[in-house]
């Protein structure tokens, strides 16, 4: 489940990384679901996971940080400078 803070937003993620395209997918018990196109090698897939969410959220790409899951399926994330709502309006519409 995501939380909010006024300085930044905590939002649950489930890659699905060597996708076609990166692109989200949709919300599956509470988190967004997110295909990305890198493999979950060496980091690659947590880097485009979090450049997608900050081109996505309109925000600089070091605003987005992996908190919890780096080396998991299940990531927490925090987008640094707007709000839980604001991130799932710009991922999910």
């Amino acid at each position: 489940m995501a939380e909010m803070a006024p300085d930044h937003a905590l939002l649950s993620v489930r890659v699905q990384p060597r996708a076609k395209r990166s692109e989200v997918v949709g919300e599956r018990d509470g988190a967004v679901v997110i295909r990305v196109a890198a493999p979950p090698v060496d980091g690659k897939a947590n880097a485009a996971l979090c450049r997608f969410v900050a081109e996505a959220a309109g925000v600089p790409r070091r605003a987005v940080t992996v908190v919890r899951g780096e080396g998991a399926r299940d990531k927490l994330l925090r987008i640094d400078g707007l709000t839980e709502a604001d991130v799932r309006r710009a991922l999910l519409g």
